[in-house]
This record gives C-alpha cells, sequence and structure tokens, in this order.
C-alpha cells in the first residue's frame, strides 16, 4: 500500500470544501446533503446539541468504509476515512469554533433556498467530486452501493439514487413539509453534476469507431490534419461478409465535424460512432 502526498493534500481540501458547502448553504436553512451526509444532517436536528453533524459523519461513515475494506482495498479505506475526518473537524470549526453564524440563515446566501440549493449542492459536488478524483470517497453510501447492487440487480446509481429518495420523503414526513425535501432534490442534482464535472472532466474527449474500406487514406488524413495517432483494426460485415476495416480515433468535443468531414468526404459510406471517453491513459501520462 502506498499513500501518495498530493493525494492526501486534495483530500484535505476536498473535505474543507465539503465541509463549507454543507456547514454555510445546506445546514443553516435546514436543506439536506445526500447519502450519509445528509442522513447525519437529519439526525443532528433531531438529536441533543452534543450529537452533531460531526460526530454522525464519523459514526455513519467510518463503520461503512471499513466494512467495504475487502472489496475497496486498503487505500481507498484510508483515503475515504481521512477525507470524512477533514470533513467532519472542518464542519465542527465552522459551527463550533469560528465566529460564523450559521445557526438561522446562511451567512452567504440568506435564506434564498434556492441560491443555497445551488451553491451547496456545486460546492459539496465539488469536494466529492474532488475525493473521488484522488482515491478517496466522502460518503459511506457510495461503498454499500458498490457491494450490494449487484446483489439486488440494480446499478449503483440507482442504489444511490433509491437511498436518497427514501431519506427525502423521511425527511418530509418528519418536518411536516416537502418544501425543504423538493429543494433538497435540486441539491442532489446540482452536486451530482458537479461530481461528473470534477471526475470526467469539463470537456470529455469522444472516441470514434470508423468503420471504412479506405482505412490508409483516412489514417493519413487524420493524422496531417489532428496529429494525433489511431488504431485500426480487421472487421468483417456480418450481412455482406465483406472485409472492412476498423479505426479507432479520439478527438475533442469541437473536432467532431472536421473529423466526420474529413472521413466522409474520402469514404461516404464510412460508419461512424460516437462515444464519449472519460479519461485518456498512455504509458507516459494520463488525462
Amino acid at each position: 500500500m502506498k499513500v501518495k502526498p498530493i493525494s492526501l493534500l486534495m483530500l484535505t481540501l476536498a473535505g474543507i470544501i465539503n465541509a463549507f458547502g454543507v456547514t454555510l448553504f445546506l445546514s443553516p436553512v435546514k436543506l439536506y446533503d445526500s447519502g450519509v451526509s445528509g442522513t447525519a444532517m437529519l439526525l443532528s436536528q433531531l438529536t441533543p446539541d452534543w450529537m452533531s453533524l460531526s460526530v454522525f459523519l464519523v459514526l455513519l461513515n467510518v463503520p461503512l468504509f471499513l466494512y467495504g475494506l475487502k472489496a475497496q482495498g486498503k487505500t481507498f479505506t484510508i483515503y475515504a476515512v481521512y477525507a470524512v475526518a477533514v470533513y467532519s473537524l472542518t464542519a465542527w470549526l465552522i459551527t463550533g469554533v469560528l465566529p460564523i453564524d450559521v445557526s438561522f440563515a446562511s451567512p452567504l446566501a440568506g435564506k434564498d433556498l434556492l441560491l443555497c440549493a445551488l451553491f451547496g449542492g456545486v460546492i459539496s459536488g465539488l469536494g466529492s467530486g474532488l475525493a473521488l478524483r484522488f482515491g478517496g470517497a466522502m460518503d459511506g453510501i457510495e461503498v454499500i452501493a458498490v457491494i450490494f447492487a449487484k446483489r439486488l440487480g440494480i446499478t449503483v446509481g440507482t442504489f444511490c439514487m433509491v437511498y436518497n429518495i427514501i431519506l427525502y420523503i423521511i425527511c418530509g414526513c418528519i418536518l411536516n413539509s416537502w418544501i425543504l425535501p423538493l429543494y433538497s432534490i435540486v441539491t442532489y442534482g446540482a452536486a451530482l453534476k458537479t461530481v461528473d464535472y470534477i471526475v470526467d472532466g469539463l470537456d470529455r474527449a469522444k472516441g470514434a469507431m470508423i468503420i471504412t474500406t479506405q482505412p490508409h487514406e483516412i489514417c493519413e488524413r487524420l493524422s496531417e490534419s489532428f496529429g494525433s495517432g489511431m488504431t485500426m483494426l480487421d472487421a468483417r460485415g456480418g450481412y455482406s461478409n465483406a472485409g472492412k476495416t476498423m479505426i479507432y480515433f479520439v478527438c475533442g468535443r469541437f473536432q467532431v465535424p472536421k473529423m466526420r468531414s474529413i472521413v466522409h468526404e474520402i469514404d461516404p459510406k464510412a460508419y461512424i460512432t460516437i462515444s464519449d471517453v472519460a479519461d485518456i491513459f498512455t504509458a507516459n501520462h494520463s488525462t
């Protein structure tokens, strides 16, 4: 097991950012984060003051991470527990030590529920995304989802979504109001999109699968135009049984029209499919 200093630094930043989003925007107006974090927020409101958000974050998350130790590995577990510890400590500092009044309204957005939901979701999503990007996690529900989703015949995303829907329904029943739980769904959506951007990148590359009978001409033109390589694979038509070549080529999102134009200029009958590429790894570097 090898712990990287840069990962610990980024996980520290992730925990601090997550705490700012939750304590400065969500908790003051009783909006709820998703997963275990949202559960901890609800429980902290229903129990004595000494059972704070920070306490529940540790009590709920750490056992879940330890339960998933075998499935996720030691490094992930250490990173995740560390990120949650930083999150919990920073939340305690903000709510109990620093001279910041978060008792009845957000110090930055007041009582505007929409602003609190959006900014709280984006900021907490930024923290969660950084934690995932650098090998950890900010919420134990994701670990449980990885372990049990397959056994239940559902995806990890569906498992988390069902958990959060149940959480927000419980919040609505306890509060006897659906306004805050509904705004919490806005928070959840903003956080999800932010996590996607942080983990996958703001501008995903595109992977093109090109089926053609003129591979050499196409590869030559693409290489000249984009200055990048590609891979050629032998293929055969399922209906015609004719020999063809499949070219796999990665380019930027805004380069797709130019790539398509080049291919169809050389081979008007070429078949092209485009898909998102989240990460590209080579022998020397990754992006």
